[in-house]
Parts: structure tokens; sequence; C-alpha cells
């Protein structure tokens, strides 16, 4: 008799164990499911503090804010953009979008990679910030709705600034050891100088070859140059970017002008209108 009770007691401890084993596992898995609720208000700005300010060359510069705390995330989704509020030369209200560089796998921060124009209005602002100064920030906007697997592959487009949502593409897609897109990236700026985030996007095709490719294009290129020169033509579509097929998609974002002519190339080469996106 005491022996079947000690049975029946220790069948009871072991069910037990398994029980709160099973249910630590599900809270674990649960809380790695679950993600983190994002800082960003769509309807309402609201103040980052710019905690450093890095001079990347005579009118381009990197802006790191903070976010609540060193784990909050921005949350922005893949290729979406936010909206920055600050003031002009004149005082006057100024309102315009930009990609932060940042991913949401980049906590406690977010950073915005920004070239400032001599008459730029919210040029003004940024080249005006000081570390300890707050933006106001609005989000998240944008059209754009990234799936891993939803394409084969990007053909991408980009013109000066216009990097930025490319970039920020390209890295989500790249970081993800799931997805297999590949991204072909041809970037047209006027001057070598002009080139944003080089160092990084030279890194990314040197760590995923097999992923991801570049061609640069520049206006007034070196005396020493092996990428493309004058405007991005039909031909460097065509080699550099894949070819139309219902599987691929290619984004395209620049300035006003160039985002028609790629438009036109794009057309011409048979790309149909759902292969196209224009940040």
């Amino acid at each position: 008799m005491e022996f079947l009770q000690g049975q029946r007691l220790e069948t009871t401890v072991a069910v037990a164990v398994a029980v709160v084993a099973v249910a630590a596992g599900a809270a674990y898995l649960f809380l790695r499911s679950r993600k983190p609720r994002g800082c960003l208000d769509p309807e309402n700005f609201r103040e980052f503090k710019l905690v450093e300010k890095r001079q990347l060359s005579h009118n381009v510069a990197k802006f790191k804010f903070a976010l609540p705390t060193p784990t909050s995330v921005l949350g922005l989704p893949i290729g979406q953009h936010i909206s920055c509020r600050g003031q002009d030369a004149a005082g006057e209200e100024v309102i315009k979008p930009y990609t932060p560089t940042t991913l949401d796998s980049d906590l406690g921060h977010f950073e915005l990679v920004i070239k400032m124009y001599p008459q730029g209005r919210m040029s003004h602002h940024f080249r005006e910030m000081k570390v300890g100064d707050y933006m106001s920030v609005k989000g998240p906007k944008g059209r754009f709705k990234y799936q891993p697997g939803q394409v084969r592959a990007f053909g991408m487009i980009a013109g000066g600034s216009g990097i930025t949502p490319m970039f920020q593409v390209t890295r989500a897609i790249l970081e993800n050891p799931e997805d297999n897109t590949k991204v072909h990236l041809i970037y047209a700026n006027v001057t070598y100088d002009d080139i944003l985030l080089k160092e990084e996007l030279d890194s990314m095709a040197k760590n995923y070859p097999d992923r991801f490719k570049i061609y640069y294009v520049l206006n007034q290129p070196p005396e020493i140059w092996d990428g493309g020169v004058g405007f991005v033509s039909k031909e460097m579509i065509q080699a550099h970017c894949p070819a139309p097929a219902a599987d691929i998609q290619v984004l395209r974002c620049g300035p006003p002008p160039m985002n028609k002519a790629m438009a036109a190339h794009l057309d011409e080469l048979g790309y149909t209108k759902e292969m196209q996106f224009q940040f």
C-alpha cells in the first residue's frame, strides 16, 4: 500500500513539473513572439532628443536620436518614413518626410542621414540642431508594405538622398537569414562626394555578394572611375536590374525629374505598373 502511495506521489510530482515546464516554455515563446510597442504616434508629434551629430561631409550629417529607454524601438515598418517638424530661417514651421537608416533591431535609438541644402528650409533646422535639442516626429507614413519573400528580386533606382528608403529595405532583407530576396541597386549622384552611405553599401555588397549588387552612376565622375557615367539609362537598367517578371519589383526614389525619367524608361522596357513602386 505504501509502495502504491509512493508511486502516485512520484507521478503527481512528475506531472506537476511537466505542466510547469510546458507553461514556462509557452510563456517564453509568447514573450519572444510579442513585438515591442513602437514609440511613434501617427496622429501626434512626439519629441526625441538628439544625442549625437556626426558630420560625414561638408553638407551631410548623421543625427542620432534617443528613444525613451535603451530597449525601446521606433516602430517603423520596413520601407516607411516619418515626418519631422522644424523651423526654417524665417521661423516658419516646416514638415518634411525622412526615412531612418536604422531598423527596429537597433534598440534605444534611431538615426537619420541628412543632406543639407543651402536654401533648404528643413536643412536650416538640421544645420542649427545641437546635441540635447529635441526633434518633433510623427509616423509611420507611407504606402510601401514589405513581407519577406513577397518578390524574388528587387531592382532599385535611387538618386541622391533617395537612397535612404532603399538602404532601409536592403538592410532588413539582408539581415534576415530567412529572406532569400535578391537586391539589385543602381545609385546615381552628381559627384563622388555626393554618395551617401557608401561605406555601409560597399560593406553589404562585400558581405552578401550573392544577394546584393550595387552599381554607382556619377554625372561628374573622377578621373579613375569604373561605374556608370551620366544619367541612368535604359541600357543600365537592362544590365543591372532584374528583367520584367511577375515575381520582381523595381523601386525608385530620387528627385522628381529623375523619377519621371526612370518611370518612362521602365515603361519602355516592359515593366508593368504592378512591377514598379515609387517612394
